[in-house]
């Protein structure tokens, strides 16, 4: 009786500390997963700050229980600080990751289906995790990046804008008019609807070369369709110039063989 006369009120008091403390661990999770749903968090991202944040309060909760009931937190609080300290030198890389993980979900430099170019590669973004951005390159490989260093480096989002430019050098012979041969050029890009009309391609002389003059052909298209607009451009513009019979010089290195 004296016992229960003196450490049952603590008890009491303690079991109710647990009781009205789950609730509102429940109650902060729920309401904290309702604002992340909101504003549009990853999934991956809500799931695992949601459960940090649900064991943290946990954390706390039984160490407020312990404290009523009488027990010494002192070595508690010793032991949690030397296994956060242990922990945190062990997952140093780690912690960087999720960090920029974090980053990323806040700042959304670049989303899922986007075609980023980031640490030396290309590929479109196929998930985003806590730790690691997977990606899936043009010859179909997936590439796995931590978000560490994504989040502090550089970043090419091609798909943001909503259009690429297409890059492509055709030289034709000096002996061949400039002009006819710029008409035949836009031709092509103006024929394939791939190409969009805003921005407007463009035909121009890059550089006269050694052995011929050289024009930046430049189309703009949908990211989803560079690949397709580069081959078909590559292949259009040596059709019309042989059908417009403007010639196309071979390298040097060709013609040498070829006379040999």
């Amino acid at each position: 009786m004296d016992y229960i006369v003196e450490h049952g009120p603590n008890v009491l008091w303690a079991i109710l500390i647990y009781v009205v403390g789950s609730w509102l661990v429940k109650k902060v999770i729920n309401g904290l997963r309702k604002v992340m749903q909101k504003s549009k968090y990853d999934e991956s991202l809500q799931r695992f700050l949601l459960n940090l944040i649900s064991w943290l309060l946990k954390i706390v909760l039984i160490i407020l229980v312990v404290s009523r009931l009488g027990v010494d937190i002192t070595m508690f609080a010793a032991i949690f600080a030397a296994a956060g300290l242990a922990v945190g030198l062990a997952l140093q890389g780690s912690l960087s990751n999720f960090a920029g993980g974090v980053l990323i979900a806040i700042f959304k430099p670049y989303r899922i289906g986007d075609l980023v170019e980031t640490q030396g590669i290309l590929g479109v973004v196929k998930d985003i995790d806590i730790f690691t951005t997977k990606m899936v390159t043009p010859q179909n490989k997936l590439a796995i990046v931590p978000n560490g260093p994504i989040a502090n480096g550089n970043i090419i989002n091609y798909t943001i804008e909503g259009k690429m430019r297409v890059d492509i050098v055709v030289g034709v012979a000096y002996e061949e008019e400039i002009k006819k041969a710029k008409e035949v050029l836009m031709g092509v890009l103006t024929s394939n609807p791939k190409v969009l009309q805003e921005p407007a391609p463009s035909v121009n002389v890059l550089e006269l070369a050694e052995s011929s003059v050289n024009f930046a052909v430049r189309p703009f298209c949908k990211p989803e369709d560079y690949w397709e607009v580069y081959f078909a451009t590559q292949e259009g513009c040596k059709i019309a110039l042989d059908a417009a019979g403007i010639e196309i010089p071979y390298p040097h290195s060709v013609e040498i063989h070829k006379r040999g």
